[in-house]
């Protein structure tokens, strides 16, 4: 069953996933003061729950709040090591599952040492990573790009290196986004 528009995408489309590094709120920190702080609390609050029930709908995943003012930089650099290991796409699927289903913390050390070794990384060799930051140019290259790109929330994905589809859209504007790409030549929509 799929449980993203990119699966559903997948099934009709050649596609590569190549996940890159993006901070909602670097540090977990809101930039502004409490008032506006709690504004956008209630914005995010008010964008899950739609979210939710699209999930619900589209993929029958049941999803909850994960926890709020995460600093994901430490679970952000450890995708780059599953990356190095070929396992990123299971890390960055498991690291899914901890915060929108079980409702753990991604800047937890036990919590992404467990979703490494779940995975079938060394959870030893994967810890001393994250916390030496081996991988911190590489999220913090991630970063700079989504910057320069305009990025400003997520998810988002580009299709091909020309177009950008923001927010969680239906599989239908995905295969559109697929194939104006291959309209235009390249041979899939990687």
């Amino acid at each position: 069953m799929a449980e993203s528009g990119l699966d559903s995408l997948a099934q009709t489309h050649s596609i590569t996933r190549d996940w890159r590094a993006y901070e909602l709120l670097p540090g977990g920190k809101f930039p502004g003061g409490p008032e506006q702080a709690a504004k956008f609390r209630t914005m995010i609050d008010a964008k899950q729950n739609e979210m939710f029930a699209t999930a619900s709908e589209r993929f029958g995943l049941e999803m909850r709040a994960g926890a709020f003012g995460v600093d994901s930089r430490p679970a952000l650099e450890g995708s780059k090591f599953a990356r190095l290991h070929a396992l990123e796409l299971e890390y960055v699927h498991a690291c899914f599952i901890a915060h929108w289903q079980a409702g753990q913390r991604l800047d937890d050390y036990t919590t992404l040492s467990t979703i490494a070794s779940g995975i079938g990384l060394d959870p030893v060799d994967f810890l001393a990573a994250v916390q030496t930051g081996a991988h911190r140019a590489e999220v913090q290259a991630d970063l700079d790009e989504a910057r320069a790109l305009g990025i400003s929330g997520v998810p988002a994905m580009i299709f091909g290196e020309r177009f950008l589809v923001s927010g969680a859209q239906p599989v239908d504007v995905l295969r559109r986004a697929a194939d104006e790409c291959i309209a235009q030549g390249y041979a899939s929509a990687d």
